[in-house]
């Protein structure tokens, strides 16, 4: 007979196996197949993520309850995903990550268990949640079980939306339902070469209406971004995506309490600088980079860093600009109008950008910067039949409800509705300023000539009318 000292032992001893067993994923294949596809594992991912030697996992030993297809048979360590908390930056964080080496990655009713149990530990303790997706969805083999897992994660997601920051890096397949709850989230990077996300795939779109494209033609990183405006940032590699993660984070406070933690940027914030006013051309019709103004008026780049801002959607809706940046050590948040696209012109997807930005910042209590250039709204049926006017009153609410400070400044143009659209002082700005070249007016000279000298003109000479009444695109954009 064994004694009590003995059976203590080989309790260890299996407890110690089974750690062991859940630490090697999916087995020497499962974890071969992953390099072959240009991947990293779930625990490599975190140990990127995180300050060395910080992670603390939870429900390591956690089994899926699957009975059916002979999934029963089947052991999947730690239910393919691994959770827990860390750090960054000395910062407390939670963190979940798809483990595709045990089968696929795939969600039952367990993981879905743990991703919920990490959601709420992250808002009880006010920590933001970072989740890394990589996974082929569902597991069917639990079916209704796995899909209510789904529906608990998105609930959880929804209502510790603006409470907790939550950022989510899709490493990998994203497919189905399982797109829903990065896209609750409040940002999404993505990876190029391995990581995509579509509601339904090639496979149905060629059966359904015979249309033929590829995994990443169809839910790759640039048409999430470019066309659709779902992915916040593109990285080149999973070592620069961790990287920007954390990076992101550093602009970030914790919850909605806190304040965002400041940085001792060593920019004096009494400089000067006098080749700003030689940026901006004085025509109103030539185009100029704003991000000259960015790299200009905010904090100097922080040692690694490559610039002094953190762009947020940059391929989508190019003419206007969200990015974060630090005045004197503090974070903000910029919206900004691009002369180089569309003329700074506000659109459909330009106003979508810019207000959820706004209202994610409000949520945080970042304060908003205002840089505005803006000429007008975009015309045209396509804009008009849209829906613009829906659209575009999303960013006059999302400015007027925000409650944290406000600062515009107006670097050379802002004309009619747009010019409210940008923050002015009616919309509930704290401080507009304005550069000497400033214009702020219902609409351009050009545009405005022919209205309030109409009899005048209609007197005058044939060609000269003409030339009047035919100004060029850029013009237009500025009615």
């Amino acid at each position: 007979m064994s004694s009590d000292k003995e059976i203590k032992e080989r309790m260890l001893e299996e407890l110690k196996a089974r750690k062991k067993k859940v630490e090697e994923m999916g087995g020497a294949k499962g974890i071969e197949r992953q390099r072959k596809l240009g991947k990293l594992t779930a625990r490599e991912r975190i140990e990127l993520l995180l300050d060395e030697g910080t992670f603390v996992e939870i429900g390591a030993l956690v089994r899926h309850k699957g009975r059916e297809f002979g999934i029963d048979k089947r052991e999947i360590p730690a239910d393919a995903v691994v959770t827990g908390f860390g750090k960054i930056n000395g910062r407390k964080v939670y963190v979940f990550s798809q483990d595709f080496t045990s089968v696929g990655g795939t969600l039952g009713e367990m993981h879905a268990k743990k991703i919920c149990e990490v959601l709420d530990r992250a808002a009880r303790d006010g920590c933001p949640v970072i989740g890394i997706n990589d996974s082929g969805g569902a597991r069917i083999q639990e079916g209704v079980d796995a899909l209510s897992g789904y529906g608990y994660i998105f609930f959880r997601n929804t209502i510790y939306s603006g409470v907790i920051p939550q950022i989510c890096a899709i490493i990998g397949p994203c497919a189905g339902g399982a797109v829903y709850s990065p896209a609750l989230m409040d940002f999404i990077f993505m990876v190029e070469g391995i990581s995509y996300a579509f509601i339904t795939g090639p496979k149905v779109i060629k059966e359904v209406i015979g249309e033929e494209i590829s995994e990443m033609e169809l839910g790759g990183p640039h048409p999430q971004q470019e066309k659709s405006g779902v992915v916040h940032r593109i990285e080149k590699n999973e070592e620069e995506c961790m990287k920007n993660i954390r990076r992101l984070l550093s602009y970030l406070p914790s919850n909605n309490l806190e304040d965002p933690p400041r940085v001792d940027t060593g920019d004096d914030p009494n400089r000067t600088d006098e080749g700003l006013f030689d940026i901006v051309p004085a025509d109103p019709m030539k185009p100029y980079d704003m991000y000259e103004i960015i790299r200009r008026v905010f904090d100097i780049p922080l040692e690694g860093e490559e610039e002094n801002y953190f762009d947020i959607l940059p391929l989508f809706a190019p003419n206007i600009i969200t990015c974060f940046a630090r005045l004197n050590g503090y974070p903000v948040g910029i919206i900004a109008n691009q002369p180089k696209f569309k003329a700074g012109c506000l659109d459909i997807d330009a106003s979508d950008k810019a207000s959820r930005f706004i209202r994610f910042c409000d949520a945080f209590n970042i304060p908003l910067i205002n840089l505005v250039d803006v000429p007008g709204y975009l015309p045209g049926t396509e804009q008009e039949w849209g829906g613009i006017i829906r659209h575009g009153a999303k960013m006059l609410y999302a400015y007027s409800e925000a409650t944290v400070p406000k600062i515009t400044l107006v670097i050379r143009k802002a004309y009619g509705g747009s010019y409210l659209a940008m923050c002015s002082k009616d919309l509930g700005a704290d401080m507009v300023y304005a550069w000497p070249t400033a214009e702020l007016a219902v609409m351009g000279p050009e545009g405005a000539a022919p209205i309030i000298f109409r009899d005048e003109i209609e007197k005058a000479p044939k060609l000269l009318q003409t030339r009047i009444r035919q100004p060029n695109l850029y013009m237009w954009m500025m009615l």
